[in-house]
């Protein structure tokens, strides 16, 4: 655990314990460099100078290399870059794009809080008290009232003892995960959890074990076959899943995790306002009780129009969080306006559950134009994501390119995001919504797919691509 001087940042010299005049300390340890430089000094060299070898430079990289192929193949194709596309101003239901203005598919803004005044005003009131930054980590700057506000109202919504908030989403899972776990232990996950989560399991150092997407016969299996050979476990899943738009069977793997003692972990990054009468999250789906998950996990940049993450869980998880999480206490703290912001649209979130009821509503109907255009829309339901499942990745980015061009703002997602062939639209939905947007959309959608796929687009390779 962290002292209270210690800070991400610190000079080598600036430990808990030195203080100024602090010279024996110092002494002792430039002793210590001095005499760990001259024993190396000592040493045999074990290989000639003219041996080192030459640092890589980074355009040499296998990764860079690939990216560098995928974009020569997209401009021999005519396929411009989706990504990076510039908003000028708020990206609500409608946007500003090359000074144009679009039907925007493209945020998270699910319930259409992120330009609510009562957000905006709180996020300024907090700055004007206390500022745009914390300073520091709360370890060592310290902590203001409304972090502890905000944790208190997560806690209170997931009927949880307590709950922390993180400066980011995905460093919520990656620490989370990376603590509570090590070797000797057992994570079990849905093959389609989020990259934070993969990410957090393999800096654990735990054993992995992937599940077929909400298959319980499967994690069923592996839990029979593993479970015995390791200390802890832990099973991870979406409330809903970002890529794909449905939800889990919770009260199926709260039964499994029952009875092979392990913890469960649910990601509701994007099932608050989403799921669930009033979107209050998945639990609301099955009736389950809130307490049988163990690691409640959310972030704020979705529903709660702010940035960062949060755990809720009980008091002992929370407090050796904030003891040792390292995307808690090396980092800096949340900024007070964010947390001002994510603290009134949860509240206006619990007074309005009007907002996820026309979330909801919008969704079902982008799914009913959807199948009777002929459109995959996979397994979703009607909750905020839905994709619009393409295939190919060259067809999946051209589709968005030439939506772009009729006035509608989606993005592709293609592998690694997703697996090979698996590429897709992913369309966010928001209460903002007409439903004359969304008819057009998927009208539009449909007759653009329909135009590439007749006029065989991505599936007549060009002969330069053969060399690349």
């Amino acid at each position: 655990m962290m002292g209270p001087g210690d800070q991400p940042g610190d000079q080598p010299g600036d430990q808990p314990g030195d203080q100024p005049g602090d010279h024996s300390v110092a002494d002792g340890r430039a002793g210590a460099i001095a005499g760990a430089r001259a024993a190396a000094l000592r040493r045999p060299p074990r290989m000639a100078l003219q041996d080192v070898p030459m640092a890589v430079p980074f355009d040499r990289l296998p990764d860079y290399q690939d990216m560098e192929r995928m974009q020569r193949a997209a401009a021999m194709i005519g396929v411009q870059n989706p990504f990076f596309r510039v908003h000028d101003g708020l990206a609500a239901a409608r946007s500003q794009i090359a000074g144009r203005e679009v039907m925007n598919f493209a945020s998270y803004d699910y319930c259409g809080l992120n330009a609510d005044p009562r957000v905006a005003e709180a996020a300024k009131a907090a700055i004007d008290a206390y500022g745009t930054s914390p300073s520091g980590s709360r370890l060592v700057a310290g902590c203001r009232p409304i972090h502890e506000a905000l944790e208190t109202a997560l806690a209170q919504h997931y009927g949880a003892a307590a709950a922390l908030t993180f400066v980011s989403g995905h460093s919520t899972n990656v620490s989370t995960i990376g603590h509570l776990m090590g070797e000797g232990d057992l994570i079990l996950y849905d093959a389609l959890c989020h990259n934070s989560i993969q990410v957090g399991m393999k800096l654990s150092g735990a054993a992995r074990r992937a599940f077929a997407h909400n298959d319980m016969a499967a994690l069923e299996a592996l839990l029979i076959e593993n479970r015995g050979r390791y200390r802890h476990a832990l099973i991870a899943t979406e409330g809903l899943f970002s890529m794909d738009g449905d939800v889990p069977p919770l009260a199926a793997l709260i039964g499994l995790k029952r009875r092979f003692g392990c913890w469960l972990m649910v990601d509701e990054a994007h099932a608050l306002g989403c799921v669930g009468a009033g979107g209050v999250g998945s639990f609301a789906v099955e009736g389950i009780d809130r307490g049988e998950v163990d690691v409640w996990m959310g972030t704020l940049s979705k529903t709660l129009a702010a940035t960062g993450g949060y755990i809720a869980g009980s008091s002992a998880l929370i407090d050796l969080l904030r003891g040792h999480a390292s995307g808690f206490v090396y980092s800096v703290a949340l900024a007070p306006a964010l947390a001002a912001a994510a603290l009134m649209a949860l509240q206006v979130l619990g007074r309005e559950p009007e907002r996820a009821a026309r979330l909801q509503d919008n969704a079902a109907l982008f799914l009913a134009e959807a199948r009777a255009a002929g459109l995959d829309t996979g397994t979703s339901g009607p909750f905020g994501v839905v994709p619009v499942m393409v295939g190919d990745t060259l067809v999946a980015a051209k589709l968005s390119e030439q939506l772009l061009d009729r006035g509608v703002n989606v993005m592709p997602v293609m592998f690694p995001a997703v697996p090979m062939r698996a590429a897709r639209l992913r369309f966010f939905l928001s209460a903002l919504h007409s439903a004359e947007d969304i008819r057009v959309t998927v009208a539009l959608t449909a007759e653009i797919l329909r135009d590439l796929r007749q006029s065989g687009f991505g599936t007549a390779i060009p002969p330069a691509l053969l060399g690349l």
